[in-house]
């Protein structure tokens, strides 16, 4: 079976996209990075990807808040063309700066605030799947999975928390402590299509048992890299 071309998008300042990439090429795709700057200019690899990753990180130094600068490179530079993707119905993943970057683009639903206690964390969580989602990411998880977090701007709000959740969107929720203040412990959530997820936490971080701190009996059933076998096994039948 051959590798689903995969695209993973980064931009200066952003950190985990090796990460982000390993995650894809060890569930069966071939990821290639490139830079939101050189994908604007030339948005062709856009096109002909079957996956795409919005890298996690703290791309311009969040100096401006939190992806503000990165969703203005990609709307400004590939907006029409990121819309066409995710019309297509093509799995699309932002995952911390990528999720805020998501939001402030508007192709996923609510905001990204500062945490509700003013400070940065970096801890390991726990998630609960929404077995009632429609988000293809997500889809026959059970168990909960557990990843590390490194925000400063993570805290969820949504207007209307309940109507996501009616609708579907709402993927993923903080089965742990809730670390950030996010609205209804919401860690992550979708479009009304479920082929796009933004997270805050950092799945890629937890593709081997052994990156866990304290591994949990049967580690596997627990590990991020469910996520990405899910995405790229939708990729294939897209």
């Amino acid at each position: 079976m051959s590798p689903v071309p995969a695209l993973v998008i980064a931009g200066p300042g952003t950190n985990r996209d090796r990460d982000l990439a390993l995650a894809l090429q060890l569930a069966g795709a071939d990821p290639v990075i490139v830079l939101a700057g050189e994908l604007a200019a030339d948005p062709k690899p856009l096109a002909h990807a079957r996956l795409v990753g919005i890298a996690g990180g703290f791309s311009y130094g969040d100096a401006l808040g939190a992806g503000r600068m990165l969703a203005l490179d990609l709307m400004v530079g590939l907006g029409e063309a990121l819309e066409e993707y995710v019309a297509t119905g093509r799995p699309l993943i932002g995952i911390c700066n990528g999720f805020q970057v998501l939001t402030r683009a508007g192709l996923l639903p609510g905001a990204l605030g500062h945490n509700a206690h003013g400070r940065f964390e970096c801890r390991w969580v726990e998630l609960a799947p929404e077995r009632a989602s429609v988000c293809l990411w997500t889809r026959g998880i059970d168990d909960p999975i557990h990843c590390p977090i490194a925000h400063g701007e993570g805290r969820y709000v949504h207007p209307d928390p309940a109507q996501l959740e009616d609708s579907g969107q709402v993927a993923l929720r903080y089965r742990s402590a809730n670390p950030n203040g996010s609205v209804a412990a919401i860690a992550g959530v979708c479009n009304a299509a479920g082929n796009v997820l933004g997270l805050m936490p950092h799945p890629e971080n937890h593709l081997i048992a052994r990156q866990h701190p304290h591994p949990p009996a049967g580690g596997e059933r627990h590990l991020g890299s469910r996520l990405f076998r899910n995405g790229v096994a939708a990729a294939r039948d897209s």
